[in-house]
């Protein structure tokens, strides 16, 4: 019995990870042979910047591994916008309009990526009509959930936010890995600002800090305060 070429296997697997995106399902298989054929696939370190506010860009790119952080910056302070896990888009922005990135992108694992060209994409955009409406579903989501941070921001007190944050973030009954600058980051306020918070919620019992460690201690407390 003759084994699969390498080349071959390799191209089966590489068409099946664009298929697996919810923006290229569906798609018949040659424009995914095709797609496969003219993108480049490279791996990044962690801390690799991809984009930029305010930069223009030509690609497309496919999360195949690893993990990657949007943001934007304003001085000191971070506003994380997502982070992407395997598979996902990201960088529509610059395949749209005038093409120019409204926020940043890096890589916060070791991360293998796919780039498609600007023009490639155009081309499938013209042979795949229902891609462009789930390119244009893709942007509107991203956008509705900036919208809905800030809402969150603005209307909604620090403590409920920090407590549906380490419920969201919580692993069984612990919350690893996250600093409170982390914290602070992901909920766009001061560092002072959710050490306060944290230590509310310690000194009701609700949890209990240590070392880049945040335990539950009462999860139906925190799940009130969450909802107050």
């Amino acid at each position: 019995m003759s084994k699969p070429h390498p080349k071959r296997t390799q191209s089966l697997v590489e068409a099946a990870s664009l298929s697996a995106m919810d923006l290229f399902k569906d798609l018949p298989a040659s424009s995914l042979k095709a797609m496969e054929a003219s993108s480049v696939v490279r791996d990044f370190s962690e801390g690799h910047v991809f984009f930029r506010p305010g930069e223009s860009g030509q690609v497309l790119f496919l999360l195949e591994k690893g993990r990657v952080q949007t943001f934007r910056t304003s001085g000191a302070k971070k506003l994380i916008i997502t982070e992407l896990a395997p598979p996902a888009v990201f960088g529509e922005m610059g395949c749209i309009g005038q093409g120019m990135y409204h926020c940043s992108a890096q890589a916060i694992q070791p991360s293998r990526i796919r780039t498609i060209s600007r023009s490639d994409l155009e081309a499938l955009l013209q042979q795949c009509p229902a891609i462009t409406r789930r390119l244009l579903e893709l942007v509107s989501q991203r956008f509705v959930h900036v919208l809905q941070d800030l809402e969150s921001t603005s209307f909604r007190s620090l403590i409920p936010r920090m407590a549906a944050l380490l419920l969201e973030r919580a692993e069984g009954d612990a919350v690893r890995g996250l600093t409170h600058r982390e914290l602070a980051q992901y909920l766009t306020v001061y560092r002072e600002s959710a050490t306060s918070a944290l230590g509310e919620l310690r000194t009701a019992g609700i949890i209990s800090v240590g070392r880049k460690q945040i335990r539950i201690l009462d999860r139906p407390r925190l799940e009130r305060a969450a909802r107050e």
